[in-house]
């Protein structure tokens, strides 16, 4: 029985001293699919929204301005740029789509972008994946996604994969 414990006990230890190593993977291996991706990557600040109805009034979507912080990847010449996504409010009628970014007035975003084929503006490429929230470290003060990654840290990690 005491042989059996060890060998548990030695697998649970194992687990999960391999699981960070392979979540960090993960996380590494999609930053790097995000980057090569995307058209266009940049740092800014959700300065408006405003969500209308399709032409035929089937589908409800938002473009968000982002007041541009830093170019990461693409084109370096406006200060603003305009998302599109899915969902939104008009009136009395919302839609909401699962794995669908979601913007915030005055939020702080990483976003990998790709051009519209049909308009000037920009999608988030790969869904929710392709946007990441920035908030300020109350101890630090410095810049960090929302699971506490510094973002200098992810630019660099970009810039690295873009430059590849």
């Amino acid at each position: 029985m005491a042989l059996k414990s060890i060998r548990t006990l030695f697998l649970i230890l194992f687990l999960c001293g391999l699981c960070p190593a392979y979540f960090a993977q993960q996380v590494a291996v999609e930053l790097q699919d995000l980057s090569v991706g995307a058209d266009v990557i940049l740092t800014g600040k959700v300065t408006q929204q405003s969500s209308s109805w399709n032409d035929d009034n089937t589908r409800i979507y938002t473009r968000a301005t982002i007041q541009v912080d830093e170019y990461l990847k693409g084109i370096n010449n406006g200060s603003s740029i305009t998302v599109t996504y899915l969902g939104g409010e008009v009136g009395d009628v919302g839609e909401m789509y699962s794995h669908m970014p979601r913007f915030i007035d005055n939020e702080e975003v990483l976003v990998f972008l790709k051009k519209n084929d049909k308009n000037s503006d920009y999608k988030v490429f790969n869904g929710e994946n392709g946007k990441i929230s920035v908030i300020d470290d109350q101890k630090t003060g410095e810049k960090v996604t929302t699971s506490n990654v510094q973002i200098n840290s992810l630019k660099a990690q970009i810039k690295n994969y873009v430059n590849d």
